[in-house]
């Protein structure tokens, strides 16, 4: 069998509220349990930006207003083999931040227990993984020179 990673996409999910950077961050349970951003992998056919509105919508039921590509990637091994990922070991990743409206949140319920929006202390605290943690710091830094 050829071991193979899933394309994928790391999307930091940010709204503002009056000058504040709110960052949306999902509660985790298909999988593993914990908090993280939007994410997901790229189906055979689609592009990038298909992938992103759709995962958009998927976990969140808004739409992107702003999308910005990031020179930032990676990947990732799972824990174990998944049966809705047969053939993957792992993730690769493209980081794009994501400007949504600052509303409520209609949530994928098979993957997601809950969301937050929060500011950037509170995020990097919350976030399981250490890539999510340093993809977050890099659009952080970037929105936070964007708005001086």
């Amino acid at each position: 069998m050829n071991l193979k990673y899933r394309k994928g996409i790391f999307l930091v999910v940010y709204s503002m509220d009056k000058s504040k950077i709110k960052y949306l961050i999902l509660k985790r349970k298909l999988h593993w349990k914990g908090w993280e951003f939007p994410k997901g992998g790229i189906e055979s056919g689609e592009s990038i930006k298909k992938a992103i509105i759709r995962e958009i919508k998927e976990e969140t039921g808004l739409k992107p207003l702003i999308i910005r590509k990031f020179n930032i990637n990676g990947k990732y091994k799972y824990k174990k083999i998944y049966s809705d990922r047969i053939g993957f070991i792992g993730q690769t990743y493209q980081l794009y931040a994501v400007k949504i409206k600052q509303s409520k949140i209609k949530i994928d319920k098979v993957e997601h227990l809950n969301y937050k929006w929060v500011e950037f202390s509170e995020a990097i605290k919350k976030l399981t993984w250490l890539n999510q943690k340093k993809c977050l710091k890099i659009v952080n830094k970037w929105l936070k020179k964007k708005i001086k």
